[in-house]
């Protein structure tokens, strides 16, 4: 899962593709460290962190949690990106759980 707790909430780790054909989540995968990630693609291009922008604002219109409470954690400039969301850990994890579920069917 790619999920871990945060002293602010919840960390999600995702693997962003830039420049894509269409805005969308892909499926979990595991890097050659073995630590489990979500795809994310998005059309915009990684400059001035606009691929960043549309992540997160990808992230909060799926996940029905408001933008302000995403931020970047780690990876602004990669594509190996933590991504924070703010609040109470045990309703977040609940909530992401079901919704990286629901998503990667």
């Amino acid at each position: 899962m790619p999920l871990t707790l945060d002293k602010r909430g919840v960390r999600l780790r995702i693997r962003l593709t830039p420049k894509a054909s269409k805005n969308a989540f892909g499926p979990l995968e595991q890097s050659a460290d073995g630590v489990g990630h979500l795809k994310a693609y998005v059309t915009t291009v990684p400059e001035g962190g606009k691929a960043n922008k549309s992540l997160i604002k990808m992230l909060a219109k799926s996940c029905k949690i408001p933008a302000g409470k995403f931020s970047v954690a780690s990876g602004a400039t990669n594509r190996n990106k933590q991504i924070v969301i703010e609040g109470e850990t045990d309703a977040l994890t609940i909530k992401l759980g079901q919704w990286i579920k629901e998503i990667t069917r």
